[in-house]
């Protein structure tokens, strides 16, 4: 069989292969360059290799002074209980501030505390935690013996969040917003209670994090339902290194957080970023879906009849900026038509519109200039010299397949122009990841979703992370099971914020 001849390219064919492809490789260079050096809100950092800063300017190694030498002896190790405090395995050093609390025996205050008396004194150890430092509780309960039977009744310590546990709640709280809220992964934890005198395993914290957790999970499911009963939904997608894809490769998950129409956030999470999630997650979603142009939320709008999709003009926004290296003046153009869009929205937060007033305004102000904006794209898109890999062409592309998405905001008041305040909220995770780096499991990931589901309302509500968590990790275990809802950070404000649970530390 002959192989078809190709036909030999001209000399000008080929500088123009050679053109393009210097222009791609230029981009690409300065893409990365902005990456790293660039300054922008969402900057990555990314570990660049050694290189000298400019050509000539090599900066000499410095020299390594030889290694000394010592002598290491074996020492055996301690076996569990040698130095322990207590059975339970509690072990700290004298540096360690130790608050003790008296338990009162309820026989020695009634109308018969005549008849009994203390013969002796248990003693139980309780690790907890304060906001600038970790301490022990000791806990003194006497142990009362009635003087006609000689029977002996101990006072029990207060319950905790497990049988048997030394966690104190105030610790598990500690332990939760440390991680998800300033990002201090368990291994630094670890250290600064090594540093303070207190020895505890690892395992130990881990297994306290992931069963605080599992106690907050029906106040997710609760918190989750609600945000699906809103008529506007805003979705987005971030990926998170969960699990072992094979042997030296972590896999790739996603979270996709949903933000309600009562400030609330839910960080469910999906082995693949494939449409299969929302619809598993959203069902036959009626209502409005605010999103980036990804093509899966198109997929599942197509699939859901009564529900209406808008779109984000922040991304719409991006993809001009993308071109702003090859086209400056055209995309000048398209960022000062954008850029009134947003002085619209900023006016009517500033004079409080609302309802009619807010559409209005909108249809007033801000629909004229998405009229202008994609006649200038029509215009655009007639030029002889866009070629269709031209990065204009491209933003031009993505903005007028999306046209009908983009204007469902001056129709409906209670969609927003963009998803920058989901964006926002979002933060938590990529923030997260550069500390945490990654989940040992995918199991471990959905845990890291529902906590920061909660905490990341908490902060949107304005509430303390802290005071939240110490309260409801001590009540979901008797709250009425139908009443859960109000354990969720937004009516938890109403209903118990003012006076809450707290813990002996």
């Amino acid at each position: 069989m002959k192989r078809a001849r190709t036909q030999p390219r001209t000399e000008q064919q080929r500088v123009q292969a050679l053109q393009a492809e210097v222009a791609s490789l230029k981009s690409q260079l300065e893409w990365f360059k902005q990456q790293v050096f660039g300054r922008k809100s969402e900057k990555r950092d990314i570990d660049v290799p050694e290189q000298p800063l400019l050509n000539g300017f090599e900066v000499a190694p410095a020299e390594k002074p030889p290694a000394e030498s010592q002598t290491i002896t074996y020492t055996r190790r301690k076996r569990r209980g040698d130095d322990c405090v207590t059975d339970s395995g509690l072990r700290f050093d004298d540096s360690v501030e130790v608050k003790t609390i008296h338990c009162q025996a309820p026989e020695l205050s009634g109308e018969h505390a005549d008849e009994y008396e203390v013969v002796s004194e248990k003693v139980t150890y309780r690790l907890a935690q304060r906001r600038s430092h970790y301490l022990v509780l000791k806990y003194i309960h006497p142990v009362v013996k009635h003087r006609d039977s000689t029977r002996l009744t101990t006072t029990p310590a207060p319950p905790t969040l497990w049988t048997g546990s030394i966690a104190d709640v105030s610790l598990v709280a500690g332990l939760l917003v440390e991680k998800f809220v300033y990002h201090l992964p368990l291994y630094r934890q670890h250290q600064r209670l090594a540093r303070d005198g207190i020895t505890v395993s690892r395992e130990s914290l881990t297994n306290w994090t992931s069963l605080g957790i599992r106690l907050l999970e029906p106040i997710y499911d609760a918190q989750l339902r609600n945000i699906l009963r809103s008529k506007h939904l805003a979705i987005d997608e971030t990926p998170v290194k969960a699990g072992q894809a094979k042997k030296g490769k972590m896999h790739i998950g996603w979270y996709w957080p949903i933000y309600g129409e009562d400030d609330e956030v839910a960080f469910t999470y999906s082995a693949s970023r494939g449409h299969q999630h929302l619809v598993t997650t959203l069902g036959d979603y009626r209502g409005t879906l605010l999103t980036d142009g990804y093509a899966a939320y198109s997929k599942f709008a197509r699939r859901c009849t009564e529900l209406e999709h808008a779109q984000c003009w922040s991304h719409s926004r991006r993809e001009f900026i993308k071109a702003e290296k090859a086209e400056p003046d055209a995309v000048a153009v398209a960022l000062e038509h954008i850029g009134k869009l947003y002085q619209v929205e900023t006016a009517i937060r500033n004079e409080s519109l609302t309802g009619d007033d807010k559409r209005a305004y909108r249809q007033a102000h801000a629909r004229p200039h998405v009229d202008a904006f994609f006649a200038w794209c029509d215009d655009e898109c007639q030029r002889l010299d866009l070629v269709p890999s031209n990065k204009l062409a491209k933003a031009l592309k993505y903005v007028r397949q999306r046209e009908a998405a983009l204007r469902l905001y001056l129709d409906d008041l209670e969609v927003e122009i963009d998803t920058n305040h989901l964006e926002r909220t979002l933060r938590a995770i990529p923030m997260g990841k550069k500390n945490w780096l990654f989940c040992w499991t995918e199991v471990g990931a959905r845990l890291v979703g529902i906590v920061q589901s909660l905490l990341t309302t908490c902060r949107l509500h304005r509430l303390d992370p802290y005071r939240y968590l110490v309260d409801v990790l001590q009540r979901v275990g008797q709250h009425p099971a139908a009443d859960v809802d109000q354990l969720t950070p937004r009516l938890w404000k109403t209903h118990f914020a003012a006076n809450p649970l707290t813990a002996d530390a």
